[in-house]
């Protein structure tokens, strides 16, 4: 079972997927702004319950709860079709992949700029170093997880696939483009690798194009999220800007 935590998070899961909920915990304060959820889990005869903090922080595992605490079925990852997968192209909008994040605060920030600029889909790598949804994402992700279909797939097999309809966009802190602009002939699959390692040479060699983010050079690399932010905007703005 998940703990997914905060008001945000809480609500977009009822929004979305209300059957994964089993029970609710929340302080006194959000029961009016939990009262919806409240009356979905009672009409299926599941708990909820209203309870101080330190129980909740109990609940929850963290005094991060944010007041509310879902207890809920993880959703299953599904396994990346390829062919399924070249039909996305046809919405025009960007996919993210990532190589290995390993940090799920991570995972979740970058899900949460994903569903703030309406993108649609994660494919997250078949590789061990690499976080999957948990209570910990779920809580940065702030409701964003919900919004996200994820996909699991092996890389680079996957990429093979992926860039008949994508152009596949790799990034760098070593070297490659510092203009990265949406294009009107195929929308881009881009990859964030590893916090450390960064991507893989034999991911970089499928890689249409490699890009990196100019800095002063005062500090060596940005939050991988933090990147991931300011890539995911420059890919989504309207080519006026």
């Amino acid at each position: 079972m998940l703990r997914i935590c905060g008001l945000g998070a809480v609500r977009a899961l009822f929004d979305r997927d209300p059957g994964r909920v089993e029970r609710l915990f929340f302080e006194p304060a959000l029961r009016g702004e939990l009262d919806a959820c409240c009356q979905e889990l009672a009409r299926a005869h599941k708990p909820y319950r209203q309870v101080d903090s330190a129980e909740l922080a109990r609940v929850a595992g963290t005094v991060l709860h944010g007041g509310a605490v879902a207890i809920a079925r993880p959703r299953p990852l599904a396994g990346l079709d390829p062919e399924a997968a070249r039909t996305w192209a046809q919405d025009g909008k960007p996919i993210l992949i990532l190589d290995g994040i390993g940090n799920p605060h991570n995972l979740g920030a970058i899900a949460r700029t994903a569903a703030f600029f309406g993108l649609a889909r994660i494919v997250l790598a078949d590789r061990p170093d690499q976080a999957l949804p948990s209570d910990a994402a779920y809580r940065v992700a702030e409701g964003g997880l919900e919004y996200m279909a994820l996909y699991r797939a092996s890389l680079p097999a996957a990429l093979r696939a992926l860039r008949r309809a994508f152009r596949i966009v790799g990034t760098s802190l070593a070297g490659g483009s510092t203009d990265l602009e949406p294009t009107g002939d195929r929308p881009v699959a881009l990859i964030l690798g590893n916090e450390i390692t960064g991507l893989d040479a034999a991911t970089l060699a499928l890689c249409d194009e490699v890009v990196r983010i100019p800095g002063s050079g005062h500090v060596q690399s940005l939050n991988v999220a933090s990147a991931a932010a300011i890539l995911i905007y420059l890919l989504t703005r309207s080519p006026s800007g």
